[in-house]
């Protein structure tokens, strides 16, 4: 027996035949599993933004250069999105209950140890280290979300679920600024580490795998929602490695494209996130509290374009998700210019652009994750969606140690030029895309076997 056993997915159990009980346990189990993983990932993000929050002080305390500083959060995007792909398939063949717990508890350990670090080496080991780990909470949910929410509904259920970035990511500003200004940004590391540690536990007390191993029908059929072409036959309970990779991910040219798009929608996310709390310190001289206070408008707005995108690709595009993609990808391309455009000091404005910047970022970034699992198989949508977001922290990691060095070399204005440019390139990727409908090649399957019992 090996001592991993436990990771693999929950055997699938006899069904249950009465239809009211079956109704009465999807209604329980959708709510426990949602706000279960909306939480989960919430603390996820504090433990991946704890360090962004406290540059300004980890700046004045060791003295570090904005090269120093961005190549830290490059080997986190390059570690994460290694992460991100390699566990996706992973989280394919695993039980999310165990696999996104440990991977909380494990991110706050090491947001622990690098709150205890004084040296760069050691800053770049365990800020590698816990990007690997934040790898670990994407497929947990990507295989919940797919699971558990069909596909007519699941834009509006992914989009309310994709604003526990929006919520760990408008508290962490305020909380590590503020613990950073009081205590030292030492503090800020050791109060994320701790939550995400108790959050961790919480989650394995909450989550379960699939609604089969529960003794519950498929979600397809239990609200008779089955995507176009799709087969209702009785579902395999798993896929090999190579089926899922080769036949579901990597030969499959709609999610290509959607990768590299992905790529440039990164570059700009990251780059805001994790540079404007600077840029509005040292170009437009407002306080850490001041700028704190700005850039937590971005996550507010992140959190309402979240639920529009979600809500309008279901409603008012029948499911297709392209076409809203392409739309906030364009406004983010005049927003960039307009705030390049204005130099004074004016908290409001600067808000005001931060909550719009977060409104048009948040609806492709959630989308393009989301939508490789449609083009797929539910089976393979956490090796789907991990292999988009490998791309996505290639650009995130382009947008840290390498935008900090052009910044450094040429200012602030060369660093939202490229932002204008990765903006534009992400639009003309995507247009091409607009009638793309999910599971567009997606072929008849015949019959599959039965389910194991366990």
């Amino acid at each position: 027996m090996s001592v991993l056993d436990f990771l693999r997915p929950a055997p699938f159990i006899e069904e249950i035949k009465d239809p009211d009980l079956v109704k009465k346990n999807y209604k329980y189990w959708r709510l426990r599993t949602f706000y279960s993983m909306y939480a989960g990932y919430a603390l996820y993000y504090f433990t991946r933004k704890s360090f962004t929050f406290a540059l300004p002080a980890l700046q004045n305390d060791l003295g570090m250069s904005k090269f120093e500083l961005g190549l830290l959060g490059t080997v986190l995007s390059l570690s994460y999105g290694a992460s991100k792909f390699l566990s996706g398939i992973l989280g394919d063949k695993s039980n999310p209950r165990y696999f996104m717990a440990i991977g909380l508890i494990l991110t706050g350990i090491f947001n622990l140890l690098f709150g205890l670090s004084s040296v760069w080496w050691a800053f770049a080991v365990f800020w590698g280290l816990n990007g690997w780990f934040q790898g670990w909470g994407w497929p947990g949910c990507a295989k919940l979300l797919t699971h558990w929410y069909s596909q007519s509904e699941r834009g509006r259920w992914w989009s309310v679920w994709n604003t526990s970035h929006n919520l760990g990511g408008a508290l962490i500003p305020i909380l590590a600024a503020a613990c950073a200004e009081q205590f030292g940004w030492r503090f800020a590391l050791f109060t994320s580490g701790v939550l995400c540690i108790l959050g961790g536990f919480f989650l394995m007390n909450r989550l379960r795998d699939t609604p089969q191993s529960l003794g519950l029908p498929s979600i397809e059929k239990f609200r008779n929602d089955y995507p176009i072409n799709a087969s209702k036959d009785k579902e395999r309970t798993s896929f090999t490695a190579k089926e899922i990779l080769w036949e579901y991910v990597l030969t499959n040219k709609y999610i290509w494209i959607l990768a590299a798009s992905y790529f440039f929608v990164y570059v700009i996310r990251t780059a805001i996130n994790d540079w404007t709390m600077l840029y509005l310190v040292e170009v437009k001289n407002y306080t850490n509290i001041e700028a704190g206070f700005c850039v937590s408008w971005f996550e507010i707005g992140g959190f309402l374009g979240s639920l529009a995108a979600g809500w309008s690709s279901d409603v008012l595009f029948k499911g297709r998700r392209t076409p809203v993609i392409i739309i906030f990808t364009v406004a983010i391309l005049f927003l960039i210019f307009g705030f390049k455009m204005i130099h004074l000091p004016f908290p409001m404005l600067d808000a005001i652009f931060l909550f719009s910047f977060g409104f048009c970022i948040f609806g492709p970034q959630m989308l393009i994750g989301m939508v490789p699992a449609e083009l797929s198989h539910k089976k393979a949508a956490a090796t789907a969606t991990g292999f988009a977001g490998c791309f996505a922290y290639l650009g995130a990691a382009a947008a840290g140690g390498p935008l900090g060095a052009i910044t450094k070399e040429w200012g602030w204005d060369a660093f939202l030029s490229i932002l204008i440019g990765c903006a534009a390139i992400a639009t003309l990727l995507l247009i091409p895309l607009w009638s793309l409908k999910s599971y567009p090649g997606q072929q008849q399957q015949p019959p599959e076997p039965e389910p194991e019992k366990a």
